[in-house]
């Protein structure tokens, strides 16, 4: 039924009543489909689009150039995805309470996305590429994010004194989101 290959496309698939069949898809589009669960499943050069993966398991799931295009992603542990070539960029998402801990996300790209109550405890996000994001209630705790945009972005609490922001970006106006831990006035 389902096969890899060149540009395939899936399209309009309910994999939470009948799992995805396989263990490598390379060059496969997924478009408007729902996961429960990818464990043990590698990933490369694919993109879901429209697709519901909330509380997706990516157990031992392998994430390499993964494109995701308004999709529904809220609860996912990607810290329980392989280390090796993660790579992965979200767009327009919902990655509400995802978690991100401990995971290099220096290849990862974050564009116009919702990420409400996330962990990225010991995540290396320097040079991440974020754009428009709204980071509310995201944990931030000994995260490196070095060198990482958020200028553009709104909403995240980030301690200096506890996460590496070494020529990161910030608008002037978004510090109170780096000074709320001294609990000073700002006008």
């Amino acid at each position: 039924m389902l096969r890899t290959g060149n540009s395939e496309v899936i399209k309009s698939v309910d994999f939470s009543a009948e799992p995805l069949r396989g263990d490598h898809f390379e060059q496969v589009s997924f478009v408007q489909c729902t996961f429960q669960d990818l464990s043990g499943i590698d990933f490369i050069d694919c993109v879901f689009q429209d697709c519901n993966l909330s509380n997706v398991s990516v157990k031992n799931c392998k994430i390499s150039d993964i494109e995701f295009i308004n999709c529904k992603l809220t609860g996912v542990n990607f810290a329980e995805s392989k280390d090796f070539a993660f790579a992965a960029r979200f767009d327009n998402c919902i990655l509400d309470y995802a978690i991100f801990e401990r995971k290099k996300l220096n290849k990862t790209f974050f564009t116009n996305c919702k990420i409400h109550g996330a962990d990225f405890t010991d995540a290396d996000l320097s040079k991440c590429k974020i754009h428009n994001c709204d980071f509310w209630d995201a944990v931030f705790a000994n995260t490196n994010l070095a060198g990482a945009d958020f200028s553009s972005s709104k909403n995240f609490t980030i301690d200096p004194t506890s996460n590496n922001i070494r020529k990161a970006k910030f608008l002037s106006s978004d510090l109170a989101g780096l000074l709320s831990k001294f609990d000073i006035i700002l006008k």
